[in-house]
């Protein structure tokens, strides 16, 4: 059986990044060192950090610099859930917002990874 662990992201600095999505989900099991960071939560699966001094971010709907991937979080407020992702260092990209609540902010983290905080039912 194969079994999903960690969802790993390059980034300059770890600790930061760490630090960051800590901040952004609660999760409090948080390790590591300069070169590699891991935070959990309650599920199976982790959120690991490894340093490459290299790492160019990618953009948002830029074919040259795709994304290849992101990260979403369901919430239950818009409002709360994108002024926390800011206050901690995340940039607002797009907003797809329905009148009823549901639909999906995507915001790139300090290292500039992309993320969407997403609603699924109606607030």
């Amino acid at each position: 059986m194969i079994r999903l662990s960690d969802v790993i992201l390059d980034c300059p600095d770890p600790k930061a990044l760490a630090a960051f999505y800590s901040a952004l989900t609660g999760w409090t099991d948080v390790s590591g060192d300069e070169e590699w960071m891991t935070v959990k939560g309650d599920g199976s699966v982790a959120l690991a950090f490894q340093r490459a001094a290299d790492h160019v971010p990618p953009v948002w709907g830029d074919p040259v610099r795709p994304q290849q991937f992101h990260l979403d979080f369901e919430v239950d407020d818009f409002a709360a859930a994108r002024a926390q992702a800011e206050e901690l260092g995340a940039t607002l990209v797009e907003e797809h917002v329905g009148p009823r609540g549901y639909g999906w902010l995507v915001l790139t983290d300090p290292a500039g990874h992309p993320f969407c905080l997403c609603r699924n039912s109606p607030q």
